[in-house]
């Protein structure tokens, strides 16, 4: 479960912006789109941020990839003498050569976690990590400009402080020793989805299929649903690299690769007769025969259906890109719903489309802004800043740039533009 994540001085952040799925004191939707951790904390199920184009939306699920992916992969021996791909905030002198800062708090097995650490390109300057397993927040270690201080609930990191390179996370490290505290956060990272509406991640899903004929089957209603004409789906193992053969001139895991390649999903289709009576089934290749929006679905309910099945976090970038607004509602109510979401995981995304940006669905604490600044930096806030009555339409008033975060458009500009090509090539007379 994810509580917040904060960054500074990554690509369009120069100053510290802190994104919290910490429900608040709204009482909407109250039943379905929140559910109590403790007494006194609540967590939302689904966020969604709005903003206008290189506003900075992209950047942040992009920094929260970056932290995923170093903390998985920093210790690796393969990283030895690499650079930390960092990008600190550019456009200002004073954050260009300073480290970026990321850090986020969580929730893995009924206990909070709180991690952050400090990197440019050469080094980690600081790393720390905290945890609740009672009432009161204990430090497990702090490192700061090489100097580490281990406390006595880490003893698994006693001894590895010399073992740590400048450019490795030490969580890592002790993580790849075996240290339990560590593997569970490393375990929790791995249940941290990102995936971009851009992108591939139809391996995802076929994934989730060879897990049996259930998970398959849950693909095949997932996409029944979503009126594709669609009837089920399934992998077509026949063609699934048969024809590599397993000689000792080709290692298992090339040979996997080359299998995993060949790989054919096909969708069935009732078949019907003059008069419209099914007689039968029709096979089609997902990616010859079906569109790109059917496509986009298959790819999307893997990652869904992986995350609603445990208590994970789905972060999607651009999710509805391709998608009819009622796909995206439908995904949406899968999650804000106690019967579809009872393991209670998180939908962090982001969109254009305003089809969504509705007081019937979301929250106030719920929707969120990013907003670029006239020196380039991007600040995140969400609508629970502005004072908006109880019937306001959050679309229509969004549109409206009552909240911000809208592109400016100055049609004087562009009329001017418009003019100066006009002209182009005229000559007098």
């Amino acid at each position: 479960m994810l509580i917040e994540f904060s960054v500074q001085n990554y690509l369009s952040f120069k100053n510290p912006v802190t994104f919290t799925m910490v429900a608040s004191s709204v009482r909407r939707h109250a039943e379905n789109n929140v559910f109590p951790v403790t007494r006194k904390l609540s967590l939302l199920k689904s966020a969604v941020i709005y903003g206008a184009n290189a506003s900075g939306k992209t950047n942040l699920f992009q920094a929260m990839h970056f932290m995923k992916d170093l903390v998985r992969n920093s210790s690796k021996a393969t990283q030895v003498g690499e650079k930390i791909d960092a990008a600190p905030f550019r456009l200002s002198t004073e954050t260009e050569n300073m480290p970026s800062v990321f850090e986020i708090i969580f929730i893995r097995d009924g206990i909070r976690y709180r991690y952050g650490f400090e990197a440019d390109h050469s080094k980690i300057h600081n790393e720390w990590l905290f945890y609740v397993p009672g009432a009161k927040e204990t430090k497990l270690f702090v490192r700061e400009d090489g100097v580490f201080e281990i406390g006595t609930h880490f003893t698994e990191g006693k001894g590895l402080e010399s073992k740590t390179r400048d450019n490795a996370l030490f969580l890592s490290v002790a993580a790849q020793f075996n240290g339990e505290i560590s593997k569970a956060v490393l375990k929790w990272f791995g249940n941290f989805n990102i995936i971009s509406g851009f992108g591939e991640y139809g391996d995802i899903t076929t994934e989730y299929m060879e897990k049996g004929e259930t998970s398959a089957g849950k693909i095949g209603e997932f996409l029944k649903v979503a009126d594709l004409g669609i009837e089920a789906v399934n992998i077509d193992k026949a063609e699934a690299g048969t024809n590599i053969p397993k000689s000792p001139g080709i290692p298992k895991t090339a040979r996997d690769v080359l299998i995993s390649k060949e790989t054919d999903i096909k969708t069935l289709h009732q078949k019907y007769d003059r008069n419209k009576k099914i007689v039968g089934f029709e096979n089609f290749g997902l990616k010859e025969n079906e569109s790109k929006g059917a496509q986009k679905i298959f790819s999307l309910a893997g990652p869904i259906l992986n995350t609603l099945s445990g208590s994970e976090v789905l972060v999607a970038d651009e999710m509805d890109a391709g998608l009819h607004p009622l796909i995206t509602k439908f995904i949406i109510q899968l999650f804000n719903s106690e019967e579809n979401n009872p393991n209670n995981a998180q939908l962090i995304f982001n969109t254009h489309t305003t089809n969504v940006l509705d007081r019937n669905l979301f929250r106030r604490d719920q929707i969120w802004f990013t907003e670029k600044d006239r020196y380039g930096s991007t600040d995140l806030y969400s609508l629970l800043d502005y004072k908006v009555k109880n019937s306001a339409s959050y679309g229509k008033d969004y549109i409206l740039g009552r909240y911000g975060a809208i592109p400016y458009i100055d049609t004087d500009e562009f009329r001017s533009l418009i003019s100066s090509v006009g002209n182009e090539g005229k000559t007098d007379g």
